[in-house]
């Protein structure tokens, strides 16, 4: 609802003091809002590079296309993608397509970024590679709203966590002091989970 994939059916959204409820995705994304999708939707007949410069005409500002160009390249070279700049979209593995979201994400110069399960589906060793970008986002203010199942990965970044069941708040706050919470423990961490240096 905050991206414009789905409508309200009532109440109303606002971002910065302006109304979101009657503006598109592409013009949410205007005002700097933007997500990447738990399945990765690339162009997969186009390049890396491709992609990502269609991803600049959706930033706030005006950029030339010299600007657009260079804006392509620096979102590719900040998510590690440079040696696949001229790879097909189509070719790459889970982990490439995931840093391909965070850089079409990044080519539109966020203000707030919506992660939907980008983690989901990467291994123990590449979890930090988009970990270490998500993080670097953040350290430059970019403001990160991001569901996730998995925890380890949400705890090395956020400072906030909500637990969701049925539609329902179960708890909000500090990360490990939501993941103590018994209710949090009951219905999704089952009783032999420990959290970290406990």
């Amino acid at each position: 609802m905050i991206n414009g994939h789905e409508i309200l059916d009532s109440g109303a959204l606002n971002f910065d003091g302006k109304a979101l409820n009657a503006l598109t995705s592409s013009q949410r994304s205007k005002l700097g809002i933007t997500r990447t999708f738990q399945i990765p939707r690339p162009f997969s007949g186009m390049t890396v590079f491709e992609n990502v410069l269609v991803a600049t005409n959706f930033a706030p500002e005006k950029l030339s296309s010299k600007q657009r160009q260079q804006r392509a390249l620096d979102a590719i070279e900040r998510t590690g993608l440079g040696e696949y700049m001229n790879t097909p979209a189509g070719k790459l593995r889970l982990l490439d397509r995931k840093r391909l979201e965070l850089s079409r994400a990044v080519a539109t110069n966020p203000r707030l970024i919506l992660l939907d399960e980008i983690a989901g589906g990467l291994t123990d060793t590449e979890l930090p590679i988009l970990i270490n970008i998500i993080k670097q986002m953040k350290s430059e203010g970019v403001t990160i709203i991001w569901i996730e199942h998995i925890v380890h990965a949400l705890v090395s970044v956020v400072d906030r966590l909500m637990c969701i069941a049925g539609g329902n708040v179960i708890a909000i706050g500090e990360p490990r002091a939501v993941l103590a919470d018994p209710k949090v423990i009951e219905l999704y961490l089952g009783d032999d989970f420990e959290i970290a240096g406990q």
